[in-house]
């Protein structure tokens, strides 16, 4: 998972390339299958998007942070998990920001990923990066499955949350928290894992955006590993991708008993609901006709320390339903949108 070695005269044995400046106390880590050299620990991080910034805030590395960009839509969310230390950040962009942007904070280090900030049409991408000296690390949810192509995961989701949280702490100088963030993941995980399971698994949609197809995702996907962790069925765990759009057809085929929401504009909850309930066959499904329906935010979706807290709010809402039998699971938080 972490590969960490000291850049001394054995660079060559750390699968570095050559032509890169070697600064002391750089370190390397295997970032998207490919061994990737870091300063360590990093001064100026810029950190885009929720999800990621969640995952600084956890190991309690915002003094690292030089700036982040994507935060508004998270703001509260991550404020109810993080308190204070999240107004601490300097925001130079609602959303995903220009390369322009991005150098004029001058980070050592850029936390982003394929979609999740990374872009070549803006020639922001961890080549370009590199190339003007920076160290750019990518989302392992979001590492694309070959060159060229356009569908990622390479590893299972919690698996390459884990990956994220060590590698960020070791870049941050936070190896002890990260050790412990995994650590609680893992026990949080294991009670979820312990608990008394359904003789049928409730199938579940994730429904993020809709327009003449659905925006879901597959079996690479945090919400893959979410909603198995809460008791239920991803209906697209047979996708091998991570985000994806699906065909209206698709859901109707599935009929899930529950449907999930990521929350975020611009298009509403309400607006979501509205578009099931005025589509012929779609607003027969079980889940229309039942009102299973849990809106969560984006934050908690995307691959980050809150799927965890995602996984908790979701199992004790299934057993509401009656799609789970009684547990003892208690969330630690209530982040559902009402």
């Amino acid at each position: 998972m972490l590969a960490v070695c000291a850049l001394t005269a054995t660079l060559a044995a750390c699968g570095a390339p050559q032509a890169e400046t070697v600064r002391a106390g750089d370190i390397t880590l295997r970032n998207c299958e490919v061994e990737q050299r870091f300063p360590a620990p990093a001064q100026r991080m810029f950190v885009n998007d929720g999800n990621m910034i969640s995952m600084a805030l956890a190991l309690g590395a915002q003094d690292r942070v030089a700036a982040v960009s994507s935060l508004q839509r998270d703001a509260d969310t991550l404020r109810r998990h993080y308190g204070p230390a999240v107004d601490s950040l300097k925001t130079v962009a609602p959303q995903y920001p220009s390369r322009e942007t991005v150098l004029a904070q001058r980070p050592d280090v850029v936390v982003a990923g394929w979609n999740y900030g990374y872009d070549e049409a803006k020639n922001l991408t961890p080549d370009s990066l590199r190339q003007d000296g920076i160290a750019a690390y990518v989302l392992t949810e979001s590492c694309r499955q070959h060159a060229g192509s356009s569908a990622r995961g390479v590893v299972d989701p919690w698996t390459a949350l884990r990956t994220d949280l060590t590698n960020l702490g070791a870049i941050s100088g936070r190896t002890e928290r990260a050790v412990e963030v995994t650590a609680d993941l893992d026990a949080r995980l294991a009670a979820l894992r312990a608990a008394p399971q359904a003789e049928r698994r409730p199938n579940i949609f994730l429904f993020d955006s809709a327009s003449d197809t659905l925006m879901s995702s597959g079996s690479f996907g945090a919400p893959q590993a979410i909603l198995e962790a809460a008791g239920g069925r991803n209906v697209l765990s047979d996708v091998q991708d991570t985000w994806v759009r699906v065909s209206w057809e698709r859901l109707a085929a599935a009929d899930p008993d529950a449907i999930m929401f990521v929350d975020y504009p611009p298009q509403s909850f309400a607006e979501k609901l509205a578009l099931l309930r005025a589509k012929p066959g779609i607003n027969q499904l079980r889940a229309v006709t039942e009102n299973r329906f849990l809106d969560l935010p984006y934050a908690m979706w995307t691959s980050g320390p809150l799927n965890i807290d995602a996984a908790e709010q979701i199992r004790k809402q299934l057993e509401l339903w009656r799609l789970a039998p009684p547990s003892t699971i208690v969330p630690r938080a209530d982040d559902v949108i009402r």
